[in-house]
């Protein structure tokens, strides 16, 4: 625990109620640490930061020329999505163009996240299915790409399967670690899911930014990165974190979040990218530690800074909408301009 050190506290009335600890990592293309907070080697599963990266095996084989996918589609490869009816649409489409079903998909179903967002009621129980699961866009890359290559859709989930073997080949790559590092777990969605020092996960995310100047996987990441910032709405939905700081960002900004506190952000003009780690998992301290290491950075105009106070969160308040307290920053970049 010496190697987190504080991000983000409140006080109400004063006084500090609560400490959210964790790690920043900032680096280039080549893995160099340009600046941290905490140990920027710290150990974390990706979780849903991950799915760019995992879309690549797809992309890279031809997958989305071949089945006709859309650059919408190719965003909700990399979705966390709110199952609102257009990103159902999208998943339905690219699942017909493989000649597959729904049922086919094995991220099992949850109640649409467009209820947990506040965009409208919970639907009644029964009416969603593995399309509205905020993973099914990248599972239809999945089972797609089984089709592709003539393998089985039944064990597409399976670590010894060749589609997982090929991801973990490629996250591997993309992150600059040799694949037996990545300590392997499953994630929510029972896909594999990998766990690696914070600094490769910003490594990959500045590689996945720099889109078509990347000397490995440019093609890939150019239409990877394209897709995410042009349809953000795809990548999450409405209300949510990523669609909103990708509208920020104004086309510069790839972001991703995933489960558990981990955040990633590339830079498109920068060629450079930060990942976080909220170590309790809380999203508001998650949202304000990183708009904080974007001002820090240098990477805000004062619009984008007013744009993102909502998601900065510094007034605590009560549900009658009195200012109850208030949430800071609580550290500085080390080696940050």
């Amino acid at each position: 625990m010496s190697s987190l050190v504080p991000l983000i506290d409140t006080f109400r009335g004063g006084t500090l109620e609560c400490r959210h600890f964790g790690v920043v990592a900032v680096a280039d293309t080549t893995g160099r640490v340009l600046a941290h907070a905490g140990d920027p080697h710290w150990l974390t599963f990706t979780r849903s930061t991950l799915k760019a990266l995992q879309a690549l095996p797809f992309v890279e084989g031809g997958g989305p020329a071949h089945f006709g996918f859309s650059d919408r589609q190719l965003a909700m490869l990399c979705a966390s999505h709110n199952g609102e009816p257009k990103h159902v649409e999208e998943v339905q489409d690219m699942l017909q163009r493989a000649g597959l079903t729904h049922r086919v998909l094995q991220c099992g179903c949850h109640v649409p996240m467009y209820a947990e967002a506040g965009v409208a009621p919970a639907p009644p129980h029964g009416s969603w299915d593995e399309r509205h699961h905020n993973c099914s866009g990248k599972h239809a890359g999945f089972v797609a790409w089984c089709v592709q290559h003539g393998q089985p859709v039944e064990t597409y989930l399976e670590a010894g399967h060749p589609l997982q073997q090929a991801i973990r080949r490629d996250v591997a790559r993309a992150a600059g670690l040799e694949p037996d590092r990545m300590k392997s777990g499953t994630d929510g969605c029972s896909a594999p899911n990998y766990a690696m020092p914070l600094a490769h996960l910003a490594r990959a995310y500045a590689r996945l930014a720099s889109g078509s100047r990347d000397p490995e996987f440019g093609a890939s990441f150019d239409a990877l990165s394209r897709a995410m910032t042009a349809y953000p709405d795809l990548v999450s939905g409405t209300g949510r974190n990523d669609l909103a700081f990708m509208q920020v960002g104004r086309g510069d900004w790839v972001t991703k979040v995933g489960a558990e506190g981990v955040q990633a952000v590339g830079s498109v003009s920068r060629g450079q990218a930060f990942a976080i780690k909220v170590i309790d998992g809380n999203k508001t301290a998650l949202y304000a530690a990183t708009v904080e290491v974007l001002d820090q950075l240098g990477w805000l105009d004062e619009r984008q800074r007013e744009e993102l106070r909502p998601w900065r969160s510094s007034e605590i308040a009560s549900v009658k909408g009195a200012v109850v307290g208030e949430r800071r920053a609580a550290f500085r970049l080390e080696g940050a301009a």
